[in-house]
């Protein structure tokens, strides 16, 4: 007990030398001022510099890009400057939208990764697509407009790799301009340790966290065992000194639980000085899940939900399914001819695999792939997961399944209503079962209709056991809050990315 006591007692000490420490270095005096961090670095510290700065450099780019590439091809396709504002501003406008789905503009997207790198070509590919469609059809209205393929095609060719260069650059700078600050963590809890151990563990956990708590008892304890942070006190002091050390402050105990006083600072700081994060709103801001334990009966009624009422959104994304599913049933024809030749001549038949599933509200249809396995024996034995490098699994299959063309007949349920061509993944009856039965809220999947592909399948790797499945129900629910065309279409341009570099399983 005594040597328990002297622990604490050196880890308090410690505490203090170090936050003294820390404040001498945040607080200059006299000549011992610190030095001043770098022009730029001041200016990424604030949360819409990023987002200036890549718009402000996206409308020159593309301006100068666009009208260099027509000199230089000595092509005069525009009767007045007017006419050429009036294009380059229906171009901006494509591209800016593109780029702003897959999160060109969000400071928290990293985007010094192969993955962004190639969403970013599919984003400015489609915004080339629609701009070539969008001004050939208004010259179709105006004769005197003459547009030039060449001229379009260059201006993008060169816009793509620019564009994405910059972005990469600025952000080594965001990333540099939170390095040397912390987030700021009310709370010493268990949910505050639940926290710490998920943003360990998560891939863009680079800043430091600094744990604070008013509960004095807490104060000087490891947030989460042996070497993990040292819970502090002095909260007051940390608010009123907020400043350069924090990018930000994160609560991890329940508002009911704080002082008013507290409260009324917190919100004064929100506005004023620094951003505040609940706990769900720093998972679904920066990791863009749902954490499970935040989620209650009641969830479902709390506001900023889109599919709560019947939005215009919701009639036409099934327009959308039905046109995009009897297109893709047509232009893939010739695939399912192809396909279930050599599922064939592998495996014999069948060449399609048929399953009951849960829709939406519960219902249960009958969805059909392309059979990837060999013939199931339906034991209550067998596993119902399929692992990686699973022997079941064809040779045929294993292709099709990388590049997801197994899920090619599922149009067919989509074209009929069973399921949307976006939506969480339509579980097998007897997965569901059993998930509702032992996963928390999984019902609350079933608020919307399941999908080809969804928010869960494109951020989350196969799943393969019941934990998996709780992990993926955390980006589903986020799904399900966030439900829009913009996540749609963030989902649609990772799906691409997925299918062209064989990311399946």
């Amino acid at each position: 007990m005594a040597n328990s006591d002297q622990s604490q007692a050196i880890s308090r000490e410690i505490l203090e030398f170090q936050e003294r420490r820390s404040t001498a270095l945040s607080e200059p005096d006299g000549a011992a001022a610190p030095v001043r961090p770098g022009l730029w670095l001041h200016f990424f510290s604030h949360e819409w510099s990023s987002a200036v700065l890549y718009l402000f450099l996206d409308v020159v780019c593309w301006v100068v890009i666009y009208r260099v590439a027509g000199w230089f091809r000595y092509d005069a396709f525009y009767a007045t400057p007017f006419q050429f504002f009036i294009i380059n501003l229906i171009q901006l406008g494509v591209i800016v939208t593109a780029l702003y789905f897959i999160g060109g503009y969000d400071r928290t997207v990293e985007k010094l990764t192969l993955g962004y790198a190639a969403e970013h070509i599919l984003a400015i590919t489609a915004a080339a697509v629609v701009s070539a469609m969008l001004i050939y059809s208004a010259a179709t209205f105006d004769q005197t407009m003459k547009p030039s393929r060449g001229v379009l095609l260059l201006s993008f060719a060169i816009f793509l790799p620019v564009s994405l260069a910059y972005r990469r650059w600025i952000r080594q700078y965001v990333v540099a301009s939170s390095a040397s600050r912390s987030f700021l963590v009310i709370g010493g809890g268990a949910a505050a340790a639940h926290f710490y151990e998920a943003y360990k563990n998560s891939p863009n956990g680079q800043q430091q966290l600094e744990f604070v708590d008013v509960n004095e008892e807490r104060v000087g304890q490891p947030i989460a065992g042996e070497g993990s942070p040292i819970v502090q006190g002095n909260l007051a002091g940390k608010l009123n000194n907020l400043g350069k050390r924090y990018s930000a402050i994160i609560l991890a105990e329940r508002a009911n639980s704080l002082s008013t006083e507290l409260l009324e600072r917190l919100v004064h700081a929100q506005f004023q000085e620094t951003r505040v994060y609940t706990l769900e709103s720093f998972y679904e801001t920066q990791w863009r899940y749902l954490p499970l334990g935040i989620v209650d009966p009641f969830w479902p009624l709390q506001t900023g939900f889109q599919l709560a009422r019947a939005s215009p959104y919701h009639y036409l994304k099934r327009l959308f399914d039905i046109v995009a599913s009897a297109t893709a049933l047509i232009i893939c024809a010739p695939l399912f001819v192809v396909i279930p030749l050599l599922i064939w001549s592998e495996d014999g038949s069948p060449v399609f695999f048929r399953q009951e599933r849960v829709g939406r509200d519960g219902r249960r249809f009958i969805l059909f792939k392309f059979r990837t396995m060999r013939q199931r024996s339906d034991q209550a034995s067998e596993d119902i997961y399929t692992r990686e490098g699973d022997r079941r699994v064809t040779s045929v299959g294993r292709w099709l399944r990388k590049l997801r063309l197994d899920e090619l007949p599922q149009l067919w349920n989509a074209l009929k209503g069973d399921i949307s061509l976006i939506g969480p993944r339509p579980e097998w009856s007897k997965c569901a079962e059993r998930y509702e039965q032992t996963i928390p809220f999984y019902h609350f999947r079933h608020l919307v209709k399941p999908g080809i592909t969804g928010w869960a399948q494109v951020n989350y790797p196969y799943g393969e056991s019941d934990e998996d499945a709780v992990e993926k129900l955390k980006y589903d629910l986020y799904y399900i809050r966030h439900y829009s065309l913009k996540l749609d279409a963030m989902i649609v341009l990772k799906t691409l990315y997925t299918m062209l570099f064989g990311k399946g399983r």
